[in-house]
């Protein structure tokens, strides 16, 4: 009896400190939360410098670091189809202090590869910024000038056809298998890391077609690319007499949303804090100008709308990748 009651008394012991433990835990966090932030963030930004994407979250950080009161630091960490920013994510802090760009291919990666990361269960979504314009572009020289002549080539070239993209598993890279293994055909895939090195070797025709999103814009306003078509649902206000690849009869929509979440357990009010400063630098105009420079708009979400579409786009990749036989053999 004497034994049973001891054993009782430390159990009960044990729980009253864990819960002061969880006391004092939950009071720390609310202090940090209440002082966020003190000190500089840092944005890790899935691709390399100077592509669209990456200088317009530069002017997203500069214009949301004014409202917080902090320096957003841009960290670059580009190749593996967008998803490097994820395994940062997954062991940062939940402090408030290490964002990331939340591109497409993360949601897809889990069920083309074997990651440690889970794009819902170790993040915190802040909000959907924006989505991009996808084009299939060539070099202004090249003898292919519509999509039908690049289709006609790989036919008479089987897998001749260099075609580059941002990465294996991106958004570009799974619409040209989509499209390619539609009709038989074969090409040579050529990734990159990012959009300007991607775009700079195509203007200097090292490559016979590319598609990206973004960055192409000023090599197309500047002569030094042709825009064959666009993958957006209806036509880009830039380049009206573009046709999509809807219209062309291929069966293609593609314009990754992309937004920006912190570690997994951030505090709520560190969530609200991000949340405010990045949407009043999202309708910024001087933000909205430069995502109309690379044919964007602003698709705002809040924080919960965010995670529903996030969860939405994971359901949709797998059943995507189920569709493509594009999961890890």
């Amino acid at each position: 009896m004497k034994r049973r009651t001891l054993l009782q008394a430390g159990v009960a012991a044990a729980a009253a400190a864990a819960a002061t433990a969880a006391t004092a835990s939950w009071v720390r966090a609310q202090r940090g939360a209440d002082d966020f932030p003190v000190r500089p963030l840092f944005l890790w930004v899935p691709w390399t410098a100077g592509g669209g994407t990456d200088i317009t979250l530069r002017v997203l950080a500069e214009l949301a670091g004014r409202v917080l009161g902090q320096r957003i630091v841009i960290e670059n960490r580009g190749g593996a189809g967008g998803t490097l920013a994820m395994p940062i994510l997954q062991n940062a802090a939940a402090d408030g202090y290490t964002l990331a760009q939340m591109p497409q291919p993360v949601f897809r990666a889990p069920f083309t590869q074997k990651v440690t990361w889970d794009p819902i269960r170790d993040t915190t979504p802040i909000l959907q910024v924006s989505g991009v314009t996808f084009g299939l572009l060539v070099p202004t020289d090249s003898p292919l000038r519509s999509v039908s002549d690049l289709l006609d080539y790989a036919a008479a070239h089987p897998g001749q056809l260099a075609l580059a993209t941002n990465g294996v598993g991106t958004t570009p890279h799974v619409a040209l298998d989509a499209l390619f293994a539609s009709r038989g055909l074969r090409y040579l895939h050529v990734p990159y890391k990012g959009a300007a090195e991607q775009m700079i070797a195509l203007s200097a025709g090292q490559l016979m077609a590319g598609v990206n999103a973004n960055g192409f814009a000023p090599f197309v306003d500047t002569g030094r690319l042709r825009l064959l078509a666009t993958f957006g649902a209806a036509r880009s206000k830039r380049w009206p007499e573009v046709p999509t690849m809807k219209e062309l009869g291929h069966d293609i929509v593609a314009m990754s949303p992309y937004g920006l979440a912190g570690p997994r357990g951030l505090h709520p009010s560190i969530v609200q804090r991000l949340h405010d400063a990045f949407k009043a630098a999202l309708f910024d105009p001087r933000h909205i100008a430069e995502l109309g420079r690379y044919d964007q708009e602003v698709a705002y979400l809040d924080s919960a709308e965010y995670g529903r579409s996030m969860r939405a786009a994971l359901a949709a990749e797998k059943q995507i990748v189920e569709r493509l036989g594009l999961g890890p053999v």
